[in-house]
């Protein structure tokens, strides 16, 4: 893959750095600010709320740009944000910036899974799908042990202000390296909205939406899920957290390089079978170090392998894309967002442990969902034909 498609990832790893950084200055910003950590908690909850919302309008709104122009408009936009996080000295400025910043990653995102696909073959469409979003994956892997880290030493202004300073470095070098790309044909507001509201493509959107689910469930709880099944904490728990996101990685590496040569639908079964079989042994496997670093490893390689695959899928199903990419960047969010409700829920019912299990039956929909789509797909050159 090319210097093009990497640098595309940058770009995703900032905006996705940016959120996921959050967790790890909750307390600094609870005790410089004033509020307490569940309003600071709430800095995550802007942020998702700002991309769900942002992602399909501005994907409508900017259209017919220039693709070069919107990426480093983005990554302007995210630059801004995460400037004015590190400065707000107040509670409501500080969510402004965190919102400012979701609407550039809200638009960036889509557009560079986008551009990766139309620099390259359509037998390569999966793996540049793949990379861009390996960019996003290495956000989670350095992003959160990052915050953690560096929260405590610098405080929020200075993670959002470094963050703030990479996304500036990755805005500049994009006229350096990327060629000027048109926008795509025009689409009507009919027709874009019209792909939206296919069948097949709503169902393919709800399994996005139901994977991260099934992710999040545990991921959101795993420190305290590690210490309850192999009294795991402390600085080993950051370890393994590095491992669950070098195995998210080599999942999204594996998947795209899978989709391309076997198809996505076909890859997409494979893994999702493994995601139920891993978080079906994950408590268990996990009461020693050695077994959680393993299990937590093979299972974030088949959850995050779920997305090269799926927006492949969804490009074949809805070849203009813009629209509903930007609508499965919603879903990922989403997802996240229900991830917490739910798995608060799960443990007040039945424990921690019972996380994986919950895990696995969301995995489980997804499969059925995924039998849905399969079987309503026509060839696409009938459908080519009919119209």
């Amino acid at each position: 893959m090319s210097v093009r498609t990497h640098l595309l990832a940058a770009g995703a790893f900032t905006v996705g750095t940016s959120d996921f950084v959050v967790s790890g200055v909750l307390l600094d910003v609870s005790g410089k600010l004033g509020v307490s950590l569940t309003a600071a908690g709430q800095l995550a909850t802007a942020f998702a709320i700002a991309y769900t919302v942002g992602a399909p309008l501005l994907s409508t709104l900017t259209g017919r740009w220039d693709r070069r122009t919107l990426l480093i408009a983005a990554l302007a936009v995210a630059a801004v944000g995460n400037g004015l996080s590190a400065v707000a000295n107040t509670y409501p400025l500080l969510i402004v910036g965190r919102i400012i910043a979701a609407l550039g990653a809200a638009a960036y995102q889509p557009a560079a899974t986008l551009v990766a696909t139309a620099m390259l073959p359509a037998a390569q469409r999966a793996r540049a799908v793949g990379i861009v979003v390996g960019g996003l994956t290495l956000s989670l892997a350095i992003g959160v042990p990052a915050g953690d880290l560096l929260g405590s030493r610098i405080g929020y202004g200075g993670v959002f202000g470094a963050v703030a300073v990479v996304t500036v470095l990755v805005a500049a070098a994009v006229p350096l390296c990327l060629p000027r790309i048109p926008a795509p044909p025009a689409v009507t507001m009919r027709e874009r909205f019209a792909v939206a509201a296919d069948r097949r493509v709503l169902t393919a959107l709800a399994m996005t939406l139901v994977n991260v689910l099934a992710g999040m469930v545990v991921f959101i709880y795993v420190t305290p899920l590690l210490s309850a099944t192999g009294g795991i904490h402390g600085a080993i728990v950051a370890l393994l957290l590095l491992v669950y996101g070098v195995g998210a990685m080599a999942g999204n590496t594996w998947s795209g390089r899978a989709a391309d040569r076997f198809g996505a639908v076909p890859t997409l079964f494979a893994l999702l079978a493994g995601s139920v079989v891993t978080a079906a042994v994950l408590s268990p496997a996990a009461s020693t170090v050695v077994g959680a670093a393993v299990i937590l490893a093979l299972w974030a390689a088949f959850n995050w392998a779920f997305n090269p695959p799926a927006q492949s899928l969804l490009l074949e199903l809805a070849p203009t894309g813009g629209l509903v990419l930007s609508l499965n960047s919603s879903a990922i969010f989403v997802g996240t967002a229900v991830g917490g409700m739910v798995g608060g829920i799960v443990i007040g019912a039945g424990g921690l442990i019972a996380l994986p299990l919950v895990s696995a039956g969301f995995s489980l929909v997804v499969i059925a969902l995924l039998l849905t789509v399969q079987l309503g797909r026509r060839p696409v050159a009938a459908e080519n034909a009919v119209a």
